[in-house]
């Protein structure tokens, strides 16, 4: 069991051009830090201590109030919806009222800016997220791919993927409109005709699917993002604007090899959820009123009173008792980094990524502000996660596709399980953003240029101050 890494990047050379503009960088950082405390202390004094407090109470009473509208109903789900508005409004108008919401509106920018000037400093020290070259193939002899003309709005259609794809001498199967339509077994009857590749334009569950029987009878796969959100191809470094180009991989293609989750037997690409959303898509109503549904069920579940109640272990190690949310993902998403949650910087580690969720009062709700410190919030990395629950069976939404699955349900990565094929030529993996470390900062903004490439190792490692 091994909790997320922090990305710490390789050793950069501070000096020429680059290096210049990593420190100007890290010293407008430093100096827009600064700039707002002076001015909150000269203009306000120790009033400045007051406006921070009112606006952290307001964020803790709106984080409280939400969780009351979510658990509660009638007129109490109202009142705290009310509430919720009203705190943040509140704290503004105690700002203009004292004359001071200017201040806090230029110092807020400040900070800001800083932000920004802090992550490009620290984005060139920032190792980028790995998008493998992979191993060159040749062509394939015979490849089947499956494509859904409805998924993501037509796009098989709009990007006549279907035509393309025969133009390059593949088979093409159509999925029709059942329901129930076995995409399974249509990958194994492609098998049987010949295929020596699979491939599916089409959703993240349907990519599951064969994915699976692809990486039972070793066979390439190829990902077509024609769905909505394509999560796989993302984290594939795919071209998710334009699937076609996709279709490379065919011609000139690299092979990759990724892992897989395994989730009760079936196989994910991307997560299994447990908890309130998966209680919830699993309602006959959600599709036709996702809001309606979410406020009806969402208080019974989030209050124990629906659903079973939760109990997780990560390689026996740790374990929660009683969460309302559970998400197992096959590699870890970038719980850290809030513009790239829902990305993973690769999926070939070998672990499960596991970030759980627990509030049972308005008080943990509001705790969870603090985010990673936050102790209702586990993220971790396992080899296996096991799901138990005080029922028989649990809900859990696999890639998307609800299912029910007996208790307790044991989740393990199969690393290096899929061959993917892929462009050799693709957008690939955008960069993480890196963490705002201020220690680094300053160490930039005051160390000078004593000579051209000089060497400055990351902040934790050997030598850094």
């Amino acid at each position: 069991m091994r909790r997320v890494p922090e990305r710490q990047g390789p050793t950069r050379r501070v000096g020429g051009r680059g290096g210049a503009r990593q420190r100007w960088s890290a010293r407008l950082a430093v100096a827009a830090t600064a700039g707002a405390g002076v001015l909150l202390l000269s203009v306000a004094g120790l009033k400045s201590v007051a406006l921070v407090a009112v606006g952290l109470a307001g964020l803790v009473v709106s984080a409280a109030a939400g969780w009351w509208a979510l658990t509660r109903r009638g007129v109490v789900r109202g009142l705290a919806l009310v509430l919720a508005v009203a705190a943040p409004v509140a704290v503004l108008a105690s700002y203009a009222a004292a004359k001071l919401l200017w201040l806090v509106l230029v110092s807020v920018a400040l900070w800001a800016f800083a932000a920004v000037a802090g992550w490009a400093a620290l984005r060139a020290e920032a190792a980028p997220a790995a998008t493998a070259h992979g191993r060159p193939v040749p062509p394939p002899g015979h490849a089947c791919l499956l494509m859904n003309p409805r998924s993501g709005g037509g796009k098989v259609g709009r990007f006549r993927l279907k035509e393309k794809a025969e133009a390059l001498g593949a088979e093409v199967v159509l999925l029709g409109s059942a329901p129930s339509e076995d995409v399974v077994a249509l990958a194994r009857d492609a098998l049987a005709r010949g295929a020596d590749l699979l491939g599916v334009a089409g959703g993240d569950g349907t990519q599951a699917l064969v994915a699976g029987v692809a990486a039972e009878h070793g066979v390439p796969f190829v990902v077509i993002p024609a769905g909505t959100r394509n999560h796989f191809a993302l984290d594939l470094g795919l071209d998710r604007e334009d699937p076609s180009r996709s279709l490379e991989a065919l011609t000139d293609g690299v092979e990759l090899r990724v892992d897989l989750g395994r989730v009760g037997g079936r196989v994910f690409v991307n997560n299994a959820s447990f908890g309130a959303y998966a209680e919830v898509v699993q309602s006959p109503a959600y599709r036709d009123d996702k809001v309606g549904t979410l406020l009806r069920l969402l208080p019974d579940v989030l209050t124990h009173q629906h659903g079973p109640r939760l109990t997780v272990c990560a390689a026996g190690a740790v374990t929660v008792d009683g969460p309302q949310a559970v998400l197992v993902s096959n590699n870890p998403y970038r719980v850290g980094d809030r513009a790239g949650l829902g990305r993973r910087d690769r999926l070939d580690g070998g672990v499960l990524g596991l970030v759980s969720v627990k509030a049972d009062s308005a008080v943990q709700a509001a705790d969870l502000l603090r985010g990673r410190r936050a102790p209702g919030l586990v993220a971790l990395t396992s080899g296996e996660v096991v799901v138990d629950a005080d029922r028989p069976e649990v809900q859990v939404g696999i890639d998307g596709e609800a299912l029910a699955l007996p208790t307790p349900v044991r989740c393990v990565s199969e690393p290096g399980a899929l061959r993917v094929r892929v462009p050799r030529h693709r957008p690939g993996v955008p960069q993480a953003r890196p963490r705002l470390d201020w220690r680094r900062l300053l160490e930039l903004a005051f160390t000078a240029d004593r000579g051209r490439g000089r060497a400055l190792p990351p902040a934790g490692a050997p030598g850094a101050r």
